[in-house]
């Protein structure tokens, strides 16, 4: 099984805190007192059809996303400066991607050249230029991926790729050869195809366990990320990175409710 979320610390932290990523107002100050990483899988237009819709941000807001970070002072980091940035009232935001979808590099790209924020492409080696299949068996949309040549122009342009396994599998699912496999022939693929050393990592779905960690460690990679909400700090473990995941606000009629409560307890 993956390695539980939880504690007493984590689930304070998620009881201040949206769920998720909207806007900067409620993770000022705990963006200025830790490291933020941002999530996000596809950046344009979301299919009538899908059922995940939290995997999809509009073009619009996301370039409300980071201009706002921009026009607050902080600065889209180079994500291979992560554990080197202070984490005491810096003013810096690490940006990823995962999967590697096309609708990226054509609508996030540009506002992050605008604002002059660099990123990272979590790709998944073994699918360049095809779709994401893994996402068929469970009824969604696939969709397509970066090809070799707009990945070699996302590096150009001064982004950052990383390794999200050779096909996207549930790590805890596989044996533990398979499992290596995927993590460290990722790796090795994707720096023979680019040229470039991959020293970060992002678990499939979020889904490892201490064994799995263990793996990416021996490979050589220097981070790795989870689904894990939350804002890291300087005793936070390099390879189960908390991150939070940016998104439209929802819709749900719990949504609305707080919205409603919120609304009252500033008129009474």
């Amino acid at each position: 099984m993956a390695k539980p979320e939880g504690g007493p610390k984590h689930e304070t932290e998620r009881s201040k805190l949206p769920p998720y990523y909207t806007k900067l107002e409620p993770f000022r100050n705990r963006l200025i007192d830790g490291t933020g990483i941002l999530t996000y899988h596809h950046v344009g237009p979301r299919p009538r059809s899908v059922r995940l819709k939290g995997l999809y941000v509009s073009s619009k807001l996301f370039e409300q996303q980071m201009r706002e970070l921009k026009g607050e002072g902080f600065v889209g980091r180079a994500y291979s400066d992560l554990r080197k940035a202070p984490y005491a009232k810096a003013r810096h935001i690490f940006i990823t991607f995962d999967d590697g979808y096309q609708d990226v590099f054509e609508n996030a790209l540009p506002i992050l050249k605008q604002c002059q924020f660099k990123a990272i492409q979590f790709l998944v080696v073994e699918l360049l230029g095809q779709t994401s299949e893994w996402q068929a068996s469970s009824g969604e949309i696939p969709g397509q991926l970066m090809d070799k040549q707009t990945v070699k122009t996302w590096i150009e342009t001064g982004n950052e790729i990383g390794s999200h396994t050779l096909r996207h599998p549930f790590l805890t699912r596989i044996s533990m050869s398979e499992a290596k496999e995927e993590i460290t022939g990722s790796k090795k693929k994707l720096e023979d195809l680019f040229g470039v050393g991959i020293q970060h990592f992002c678990y499939p779905y979020g889904d490892w366990n201490e064994a799995v960690r263990d793996l990416v460690q021996r490979a050589g990679y220097r981070t790795a990320c989870t689904t894990r909400f939350g804002i890291n700090m300087p005793q936070s473990d390099p390879y189960s990175l908390r991150r939070l995941t940016a998104r439209y606000r929802s819709r749900s009629l719990r949504a609305v409710r707080n919205w409603i409560r919120g609304l009252l307890s500033k008129t009474s």
